[in-house]
């Protein structure tokens, strides 16, 4: 990477505010771009795994994580919806830098901090119309204003501007998924655990916030139809209530709670083909988005932005540069979408002996080799992107 590099990035979300970070403190000059009035998060939670612990300490910003009074999950534990325990998974074997629920709008705090300390720009209410690659690539403003830089970098999510000008535009379909997404309070003092109570055709994910004293939950149920694609609807908590009726005392007692309720459809978008082009690239949801069945979005697109600044670092020309980042990261994306596909059928057998068959073999297994059971995550967990090193340029 040529000295002082001029980089734009559109989006102050994790991986833009950890892209911005990244590539400062290698001595690029970054300036990140956001619509919004206040660099905040739609949301409420979401889980970092150990590869992403292992990016946040690389930044410097994991003591600040651990410090927030995001928990560290002791184990993910899998229930059939009546609450009967099925699987539990001691997270302690994935080693000390553990696996942590935290709010989105603390890391995405502590993110912008990390970024304006390195020297990165954080420009807001800047809506960004249009980008234009080439030799000195542009942000085109909806003032009609534009900036040109060395690079521009989307980060801007499934709605990116920057992939149609890389892969004309995209065509997401419907999953058969609807979600709602709340916080409540932690009534039962619930410290460290994840849990995941499967049912026929839906699932409730709940772990603690803030020290334990929130409850992150996520409901997921089959549906046949969705309009829009949006993370900003909201819905009445009495018919979240209704979807999850037949669910037993633990989940009641946690859907009772709720008092407001997000609504969204869960989307299925393909992996882009093309992440970067003269003067252009993706990172995140921009680039691979995936469903939220394996909470990796968040860790992928922290996992992304090490590795693009890792690999302009080690080229001095940026094209080489950027097809390195792609070549780096894309067949590990795949396989995670892959992964997260797959789990939201496991979640939702419908048919009563094949979920007792599965739910009695995760039993068994979790009986007789719980060590086996962690170690097939080792793929997932165990990666590390910042004991990569991209073969620098001789």
């Amino acid at each position: 990477m040529k000295d002082a590099i001029r980089v734009a990035i559109i989006g102050a979300g994790i991986g833009g505010l950890a892209a911005a970070r990244a590539l400062a403190m290698r001595g690029a000059e970054v300036t990140v771009y956001e619509q919004a009035p206040e660099i905040a998060e739609v949301g409420a939670g979401l889980q970092v795994s150990p590869n992403g612990m292992k990016v946040l300490d690389a930044l410097g910003l994991g003591a600040g994580l651990r410090a927030s009074g995001a928990p560290m999950a002791g184990a993910v534990c899998l229930k059939d919806y009546r609450g009967a325990d099925v699987l539990r998974l001691d997270l302690k074997r994935l080693g000390a830098r553990g696996y942590h629920c935290v709010h989105r709008a603390d890391l995405i705090g502590l993110l912008a901090d990390g970024a304006r300390e390195a020297g990165a720009k954080l420009r807001l209410l800047q809506k960004v119309e249009r980008v234009k690659g080439g030799a000195e690539p542009a942000v085109v403003f909806g003032t009609g204003g534009e900036a040109r830089f060395d690079l521009v970098v989307g980060a801007d999510g499934v709605h990116s501007v920057v992939r149609p000008v890389l892969n004309g535009q995209a065509h997401p379909f419907f999953t058969g998924h609807a979600a709602w997404r709340a916080v409540i309070p932690n009534a039962t003092g619930r410290e460290s655990e994840v849990w995941v109570h499967m049912g026929p055709g839906r699932h409730l994910v709940s772990y603690p916030l803030r020290g334990g004293k929130l409850l992150n939950l996520v409901a997921v149920q089959e549906q046949s139809a969705w309009v829009e694609e949006s993370w900003a609807l909201e819905d009445d908590p009495a018919n979240l209530r209704a979807a999850f009726s037949d669910f037993g005392t633990e989940a009641q007692e946690m859907l009772g709670a709720v008092e407001r309720v997000g609504f969204w459809g869960l989307f299925r978008h393909e992996v882009a083909a093309r992440w970067h082009g003269e003067g252009l690239a993706l990172l995140g949801d921009a680039a691979h988005p995936t469903l939220p069945f394996l909470a990796q979005g968040a860790v992928m697109a922290l996992e992304d932005a090490w590795v693009l600044a890792d690999a302009l670092t080690a080229h001095a020309d940026l094209a080489v540069g950027l097809a390195s980042y792609q070549a780096r990261r894309e067949a590990r994306v795949r396989r995670v979408v892959r992964a997260a596909t797959g789990n939201a059928r496991k979640y939702h057998l419908r048919f009563p002996p094949l979920r007792v068959a599965a739910h009695g073999a995760l039993r068994l297994g979790g009986a007789l080799a719980p060590g086996l059971m962690m170690r097939r995550f080792d793929w997932l967990y165990g990666h590390d992107v910042t004991a990569e090193r991209g073969a620098p340029e001789a």
